[in-house]
């Protein structure tokens, strides 16, 4: 597995996977890798000739830089899962390369990202489009994999793929959950155990 951290570095090293022939599968994640994201990169390794993993956790999707500030890092450990998984390019930027000075821009996606999740966090899914988009731009996969844990998500990225035209195919994978039924996640570690308890409701 090779690990990248630009985008130029990329782009050098897809462009020989593309000159080949192989198709190229992407795995967005944000790191705090559990076996729900290791389903994604056994799809994506079954469907696809070459599977890059982006590890970046995107600051524009967090309303409450406390959360961002929380949110678990552990990059030798994500990268020693992937590389055990099946991923072949693990994709590590640092916010300045994703986000150079000077960035201006937004994507806003209207309907889909304004009720549910996107009513309580306001700007997430704005966030979630525009780190997804600019992944698609670096990466030009053609297929994506996507969790059906966070299907308000997948419909957001739906609805910018089509309307943008990025050429992407959507691919999703089942819901993978702990022993108790509680759907796998990277922040199940935060919760106490009432809520934990609490949480067993969302299904």
């Amino acid at each position: 597995m090779q690990t990248i951290r630009t985008v130029d570095e990329l782009r050098a090293v897809l462009a020989g996977h593309r000159r080949a022939g192989r198709t190229i599968g992407l795995v967005p994640t944000m790191g705090a890798l559990h076996e729900g994201h290791l389903a994604l990169v056994r799809a994506a390794a079954a469907g696809a000739d070459v599977v890059v993993m982006s590890l970046f956790v995107n600051p524009t999707q967090f309303n409450d830089a406390g959360d961002l500030a929380a949110y678990p890092r552990d990059e030798t450990r994500d990268a020693e899962l992937a590389d055990g998984a099946g991923v072949d390019v693990l994709f590590a930027p640092a916010v300045e390369e994703v986000y150079p000075t000077g960035f201006a821009t937004t994507i806003s996606v209207g309907g889909v990202s304004e009720r549910l999740e996107g009513a309580h966090r306001p700007g997430h899914f704005d966030g979630v489009a525009l780190v997804v988009t600019k992944l698609f731009g670096m990466v030009r996969p053609d297929v994506a994999w996507f969790g059906q844990k966070d299907a308000q998500q997948v419909a957001v990225v739906r609805r910018v793929v089509a309307d943008l035209d990025l050429g992407v195919r959507i691919e999703t994978v089942p819901t993978v959950r702990e022993p108790d039924g509680l759907a796998l996640s990277s922040r199940n570690v935060r919760l106490g155990a009432e809520d934990r308890v609490r949480a067993l409701a969302l299904r």
